[in-house]
């Protein structure tokens, strides 16, 4: 017995409230569209027997009915020609055709009844189906945006920003550490890498400022 028949009673609005509750809201979604559907292929199965037997009967009934037409007819037909006994059998068979289609007449409506009745509920179960399928895009849509909001909590609860915050300030530290390690290094290697000439000159160019400070000094010293 399927979900759905076990449920049959429930109505749709019952349905969802069992499905909202799921821990898998799609795949119960999903289970109850498969066993709507198994439903609803039964019910037209039997919709279409009930038609059979409706049209059975309806053939039998107008068969019928038009026998008595005939046989009344058959029988103003030997009246008038004063033939007694065919007349008498035209009715006898009349009469008889008579209890017959009363009888499918019966059979037909209740039959037709049955048959309309089914047809009613098999409409309401495909509205019922289609109503379930247009519920899953409505549920396959807010579970996804759970999920996702679900995602980007769980990721925000493990993301401290204090810490964040000190380990930027650590590598700030570490980046200014490292820029003037680079910066000696670069110093080291151009006052190792001077030539003999350029040391000369180096201490050329300091004589001339000294020379120049001295001369500077002493012009002062005179004019005191």
């Amino acid at each position: 017995m399927s979900i759905f028949k076990r449920l049959r009673d429930l109505t749709l609005s019952n349905i969802y409230a069992l499905i909202e509750k799921a821990e898998d809201p799609i795949k119960l979604t999903d289970q109850y569209i498969r066993d709507m559907q198994e439903d609803l292929e039964d019910a037209e199965k039997a919709v279409a027997a009930q038609i059979a037997i409706e049209k059975k009967f309806k053939q039998l009934y107008e068969e019928q009915a038009a026998l008595v037409k005939k046989r009344d007819e058959q029988a103003h037909t030997a009246a008038q020609m004063q033939n007694i006994e065919l007349a008498r059998r035209a009715l006898e068979e009349k009469k008889a055709a008579e209890q017959k289609m009363n009888e499918y007449k019966a059979g037909y409506d209740q039959n037709k009844a049955a048959a309309d009745n089914l047809r009613s509920k098999l409409e309401e179960m495909r509205k019922q189906l289609a109503e379930m399928k247009n519920k899953r895009e409505t549920l396959v849509a807010r579970y996804n945006a759970a999920k996702a909001q679900a995602e980007i909590n769980k990721s925000l609860a493990g993301f401290n920003t204090d810490s964040a915050a000190a380990g930027m300030k650590r590598m700030e530290e570490k980046m200014l550490q490292m820029e003037a390690q680079a910066e000696a290094s670069n110093e080291l290697l151009n006052g190792k890498g001077k030539s003999l000439d350029e040391e000369f000159a180096a201490l050329g160019k300091d004589k001339e400022v000294e020379d120049e400070l001295a001369a500077l000094m002493k012009k002062y010293e005179q004019q005191q």
